[in-house]
């Protein structure tokens, strides 16, 4: 494990580990549902389709131009296309963290605190292109400009980049503002520790705050200007309030998976904490890490419902502070590399499993097929959105996310009647309606009203598997 301890290898070491370790979903059109979404809409737009206006979603723009740019590639290309760009984003971020970990004085230990990111990234949902993916790379390198800064006179200019990183990743997730909020604290003290002058410090505070919101404020001031200020406002700030929380057992499940696959990391960074606390090297920079481990954790838990990949953010400082355990005499010739080996594996079944219950492109191939290429709209009422790439038909709704519609916790937080929306589909008469097996969050409601139009108006073209489950494909009866 020489090779670990090598800097000069640590680029190439990390290349072929991402491959490795996601191999098994490149070109998968299934990897997740969410990036099914973000590649169908970015798909949308590039036939004139604006978010929140023609396709609903909290997600903010950022995010689905970030997807057209494969989406301008159509299907199935286009798939390909973001799981490199996701693929080449992972391991830029690792290489980063082992940067970060060489600045805190562990170098020994920064190539597997790569690996590690990389390697937890398929434990915890991250294996495509779902968002951490590609703010993380924003976050660890505004982290780096932080720790730069304050050893420059340039440093304000340094703290705008950080902030302009933030601003940026805002328009990915705007889970990212309570880290933002954090580094611009931080930029903020260590402004006031070098110079301590109120006035220009609160000169520099104002400047932060506005280069931070700059991405948003366009964005918004678009919105604004072709009359869809409404429509922004709801999506972005008022629908997340007005979502129902998920039944008390699920978030527990939820937030029970997460504390277990992210408490290996996080144990290690806490103890490499507290072995370094006393060191008087780098202690500015490993007290900047392990407060923004503690926020960057603390945003996990404000953000319900705990899906697994929203702890993705906590890896960039755990796996960062963990580098002083990993790189250890006594940890990187054994307990490193079999730790490594053992997620690696563990990711490698995860990823076999989640493939075996979601599906894969030649089960997607072959309900394409059965929902036709012809005209007449597609109505995915439950089951994958992808199907709109595959078969190239229209969509009868701006609520493209089946969830949107169907699930209990979605009821009055999309600014439409659920069941109306999907008694105005159905009375639009799609030529082809997919459903999927009921599952736990689905309304009965919903599900009673497309049955039934289903027995009124529709045959039953084919029963195909998608995953674990058999989806109905229904075809209007002429």
């Amino acid at each position: 494990m020489q090779a670990l301890t090598n800097p000069r290898l640590r680029l190439p070491i990390l290349l072929l580990v991402a491959i490795a370790a996601r191999w098994l979903t490149f070109g998968n059109p299934l990897v997740h549902v969410d990036e099914e979404f973000y590649f169908v809409t970015a798909m949308r737009m590039w036939q004139g389709a604006l978010p929140f206006v023609d396709v609903w979603d909290r997600k903010p723009v950022g995010l689905f131009l970030l997807y057209a740019i494969p989406a301008w590639l159509g299907f199935p290309a286009g798939i390909w296309a973001y799981q490199m760009m996701a693929l080449a984003s992972t391991v830029a971020t690792a290489w980063l963290i082992g940067r970060l970990a060489d600045r805190l004085g562990h170098r020994y230990g920064a190539t597997a605190a790569g690996l590690a990111y990389i390697l937890w990234l398929d434990l915890l949902g991250g294996q495509g292109g779902q968002t951490p993916v590609f703010y993380n790379l924003l976050t660890i390198a505004a982290a780096l400009l932080i720790l730069s800064s304050a050893a420059t006179p340039r440093r304000r200019l340094y703290g705008l980049g950080v902030m302009a990183l933030i601003g940026v990743g805002l328009q990915i997730k705007t889970s990212l503002v309570f880290e933002g909020l954090f580094f611009g604290l931080w930029l903020l003290a260590d402004e006031w520790r070098i110079a301590r002058k109120p006035l220009a410090l609160c000169g520099y505070g104002i400047a932060l705050v506005i280069v931070a919101l700059l991405p948003t404020a366009a964005v918004a001031g678009y919105y604004r200007a072709i009359g869809a200020w409404d429509a922004f406002v709801y999506a972005n700030v008022v629908s997340i309030f007005q979502r129902v929380p998920d039944p008390l057992s699920e978030l527990a499940g939820n937030i029970g998976e997460m504390v277990l696959i992210t408490s290996p990391i996080v144990a290690i960074a806490i103890l490499a904490a507290i072995r370094t606390a006393a060191q008087p090297d780098q202690r500015r920079e490993r007290r900047f890490v392990t407060l923004w481990l503690a926020v960057a954790i603390g945003s996990v838990l404000i953000f319900r419902p705990w899906f697994d990949h929203y702890a993705l953010p906590a890896l960039l400082p755990a796996c960062a502070m963990g580098a002083a355990i990993w790189g250890s005499e006594h940890w990187r010739h054994r307990y490193t590399p079999a730790l490594l080996l053992t997620a690696a594996l563990a990711g490698q079944i995860v990823l076999i499993l989640q493939n075996r219950g979601r599906g894969d492109g030649r089960e997607l191939a072959a309900m394409a097929a059965a929902v036709g290429h012809g005209p007449g709209c597609l109505y995915v009422y439950s089951g994958s959105t992808m199907l709109y790439a595959a078969t190239g038909r229209c969509a009868l709704s701006r609520y493209l996310m089946p969830s949107h519609l169907v699930r209990a916790r979605e009821a009055g937080a999309t600014g439409v009647d659920q069941d109306s929306e999907i008694r105005r589909i159905l009375a639009a008469r799609p030529e082809a309606v997919v459903i999927r097996p009921p599952y736990r969050g689905e309304r009965p409601a919903a599900h009673a009203i497309v049955t039934a139009a289903m027995v009124r108006d529709y045959r039953l073209a084919a029963r195909l598997p998608m995953g674990n489950e058999i989806v109905q494909v229904y075809r209007r009866i002429p």
